[in-house]
């Protein structure tokens, strides 16, 4: 396997780098014409790729209506909508202020756990404010093509000058929390300090009050809605319903990209520790790749896959990918599958290669397939079905 497609296990020292066997790649079919059908084959399965949507400026996030149809969001800060599977002209109305530009824009949508009777949507994005520009949450209710009602749940404060490591992915999770993640807007310090949740995991209640079970309630030197810190930039997030456990991912600087189980008050380590290195020089970051009392990753990749999106897979249409993590590459253009046993990766597969491109984000639908958007000018909405 060449070097520059090695994924690790994470270990004590950088020195001791081990790769996982058997990393694969989804082919084309086996004549050019199922190529042209865009019909491929993986260890598993053989599957068609159908491009649903097109016309989308640098999509970042989908949810999908209990009424049929779903929602998009465009970086640049539009959100749009897909009827009968058709992209509507118009983008939804009502939305928050958003400031694009950099990695910051319009990011992540998702529906209140119980949407049907509230209507409620809940968006993340970069705002303006005093001191530069932050990662926000808001929501509102959708009615008639337009949102109402929109409020502020959350800021992230201080706001910070530049445009890298908003985050920023939602997850409601089964009790009703409200899960953000967020990056360290490129100030290393700051994912180790709780004075700030920039460089963090941040857990509230839908109306943006904090659980007064969160790990750093009562205290005075912390923000009480932190989660999890140590972390760089986390741009996935993922509930494993049969373990009940919390995953997350993080893009790290020259490598060491993380896969992470998340617990409540745990320190992930950056930038104290790492697997990646200096861009431009090489260099090393923080004091390693290990320390007490700082959590190791379950998985990392040197070089970085610059990961986005991720959906655990437990639909029927494919069953023999039940059980399987599946991860974006904005880097590789590819789409990462995980087989995990015990918390531990064991086997990593990858899929469309070079053919769909940036991938931002990845979704099951309702229907038991697996959904992605492109990262680019003209984005996709891509839908992953069984052909045979």
């Amino acid at each position: 396997m060449p070097h520059f497609l090695q994924a690790r296990f994470p270990e004590r020292s950088r020195s001791r780098f081990f790769p996982i066997g058997c990393v694969l790649f989804a082919t084309a079919g086996l004549v050019s014409a199922a190529h042209a059908q865009e019909v491929f084959d993986s260890e598993r399965h053989r599957f068609r790729l159908v491009r649903l949507v097109q016309g989308l400026e640098y999509p970042w996030s989908v949810a999908f209506l209990p009424e049929g149809g779903m929602l998009i969001t465009e970086r640049p800060g539009r959100l749009r909508q897909v009827l009968d599977g058709r992209l509507l002209p118009e983008p939804v109305r009502g939305l928050p202020p958003v400031s694009a530009g950099g990695q910051g824009g319009l990011m992540d949508v998702v529906l209140h756990p119980r949407y049907t009777e509230n209507r409620l949507v809940y968006l993340s994005y970069s705002a303006s404010g005093p001191g530069g520009r932050g990662t926000e949450v808001a929501r509102g209710r959708l009615r008639d093509r337009a949102l109402r009602d929109v409020e502020v749940v959350f800021r992230a404060l201080p706001k910070k000058r530049g445009g890298r490591h908003f985050g920023s992915r939602l997850w409601f999770a089964g009790d009703g929390a409200l899960f953000v993640t967020l990056g360290d807007r490129a100030e290393r310090p700051t994912a180790q300090d709780l004075s700030t949740p920039n460089g963090s995991i941040v857990r509230i209640r839908d109306d943006g009050s904090v659980p007064p079970d969160n790990p750093f309630a009562g205290r005075d030197d912390a923000q009480l809605a932190i989660y999890s810190y140590g972390h760089r930039n986390v741009q996935g997030i993922a509930w494993d319903a049969d373990t009940g456990r919390l995953w997350a991912h993080e893009h790290g600087p020259m490598g060491g990209d993380e896969l992470n189980l998340i617990e409540a008050g745990a320190n992930y380590g950056w930038p104290v520790i790492t697997y990646g290195v200096n861009y431009v020089t090489g260099t090393a970051i923080g004091e390693g790749a290990g320390k007490e009392g700082m959590r190791q990753p379950a998985y990392y990749w040197v070089p970085s896959i610059a990961p986005s999106g991720m959906a655990w897979y437990d639909g029927a249409p494919f069953p023999d990918w039940r059980g399987s993590l599946f991860v974006g590459s904005l880097k590789f253009l590819l789409l990462v599958r995980l087989e995990l046993h015990e918390g531990k990766v064991v086997h990593e597969e990858r899929l469309l290669v070079n053919v769909a491109g940036r991938i931002r984000d990845v979704r099951q639908g309702p229907d038991g397939l697996l959904y992605l958007l492109t990262d680019r000018k003209n984005g996709e909405l891509i839908r992953l079905e069984p052909a045979g």
